[in-house]
């Protein structure tokens, strides 16, 4: 098999593979958060705190719909994983082939559905009428540019699932500049306002999904394709979609959480808006880290599944939290010392009130950020040993809990507890995570090792 530009994760160290894989991926997340983060600051600081609250009240709707297409992505690449550790040759190379079929229909379909639905959905999450048409405009650009974020993350995602966690990471970071350079021309020179910081980021994503599928098309001749391989077979497009679906509506189940917590910050007004928008920018740059590290661990578990070998699944995920959780520590530092110079990067200094709320909101958040890694964690291993419709119960558990927190704690208690729902929900979902992990490991020796052997 060849192997000049994938990496195998079936044997070595384990803590060391980790540390390997998860280094240029959280690069290349830092950068990916760059595009928002950039978005964010420009508009805040450049058009003001409305402008900065129009962007952020499209924060749920965006992580709800995008967030259903990239978690189809991460699920047609396990197959892959799996073919490439059980060292199937032709197997790989048909899913990679279905993985572009499966995307292009769902690129497709949802991004003429949502850029029409656009306005209603705004509507419905109570978004205020002083931002709803910078809203509007802002979340149309990129919902009718799906077909872009799924080529990035499935030619991405099939990448990483032959060890190469670089490649994406160098057309990210190329992209970023690209973005940086567009935000400022577009709304500082050519006055496009919100619109300009979505034409940036869609421009930006375009250049790094078409770098990297061909990278992929030209440097891996693992996926050189032979006779046959091109026919369609609805076999592989139905198993593609058994890994991808779930996983996308993970993603979705706990958007709707997040939907419906935006939507009781929204009726709390513009200054909690713009707080939640600040704060939970700066939250997510922390948070690029256990991202990084759960799309190792679905890599990771992924390929050793294919391997069967479950021991080195469970070795690679705890050396995953050792890390994770010195991170942990280190970052709620940080927070507590930086928090508020770091949101005022978003609001001019003069908005203390929506500063102060801001870094509220970051340290409630800050100090749960362990039960967060393992949220992410035990989660994408799960998936990358195939089980993708079972993690899609801890999406509702994180639901119900932010559903709880925005419908009796918020009206009672409001902005106070509007900074809890994140954390009750990654709470939840590990109530839930720890318990079925350990039975699926329990279930699949049962399977697997049926004589107590093991691969090593």
């Amino acid at each position: 098999m060849a192997r000049s530009t994938v990496k195998d994760l079936t044997a070595g160290s384990p803590m060391r593979l980790v540390l390997q894989f998860t280094a240029p991926l959280l690069f290349g997340i830092v950068f990916q958060q760059l595009y928002s983060f950039v978005d964010t600051a420009i508009v805040g600081r450049y058009l003001g705190s409305e402008a900065l609250a129009a962007v952020g009240s499209t924060g749920s709707l965006n992580f709800l719909i995008l967030g259903f297409c990239m978690g189809i992505c991460s699920g047609c690449a396990i197959p892959v994983a799996q073919a490439f550790g059980a060292k199937d040759e032709e197997d790989l190379r048909r899913c990679a082939v279905h993985c572009v079929y499966v995307g292009a229909a769902i690129a497709a379909v949802m991004a003429v559905a949502f850029s029409l639905l656009c306005p209603a959905l705004l509507r419905l999450t109570n978004t205020p009428e002083d931002i709803m048409e910078d809203a509007v405009g802002y979340l149309q650009l990129i919902f009718m540019a799906i077909p872009v974020t799924v080529l990035y993350n499935m030619s991405s995602g099939v990448m990483r699932s032959l060890g190469d966690s670089k490649t994406p990471v160098y057309f990210l970071a190329l992209a970023s500049l690209v973005n940086i350079a567009l935000d400022l021309a577009l709304i500082l020179w050519c006055r496009m306002g919100v619109q300009g910081a979505a034409v940036a980021t869609v421009v930006s994503q375009l250049f790094a999904g078409a770098g990297c599928l061909l990278v992929l098309m030209r440097r891996f001749p693992i996926l050189r394709l032979r006779p046959g391989d091109r026919a369609f077979r609805p076999a592989y497009a139905v198993r593609l979609m058994n890994m991808g679906i779930p996983m996308g509506l993970q993603y979705s189940i706990t958007a709707v959480g997040s939907v419906v917590v935006q939507t009781a910050v929204n009726g709390l007004g513009t200054v909690a808006v713009a707080a939640v928008a600040a704060g939970g920018k700066v939250s997510q740059l922390f948070s690029c880290v256990y991202d990084a590290l759960a799309t190792t661990i679905a890599t990771f578990a992924g390929q050793n599944m294919g391997a069967k070998k479950l021991n080195r699944i469970h070795q690679g995920l705890k050396s995953a939290s050792i890390i994770g959780m010195i991170y942990s520590v280190a970052a709620l530092v940080v927070i507590l010392l930086l928090g508020r110079a770091m949101v005022s990067l978003f609001v001019d200094a003069a908005d203390d009130q929506v500063i102060e709320r801001a870094y509220q909101f970051m340290v409630v958040n800050g100090v749960m950020y362990i039960p967060l890694l393992f949220v992410n964690l035990v989660r994408f291993a799960i998936q990358g040993m195939g089980f993708t419709r079972v993690a899609v119960f801890a999406g509702v558990a994180e639901m119900i809990a932010r559903t709880l927190v925005a419908m009796c704690l918020v009206p009672v208690f409001g902005f106070d507890a509007a900074c809890w729902a994140n954390p009750a929900a990654w709470i939840f979902a590990d109530a839930f995570l720890f318990p079925c992990y350990f039975h699926i490991m329990k279930k699949l020796r049962h399977r697997l090792y049926p004589a107590g052997e093991q691969i090593a």
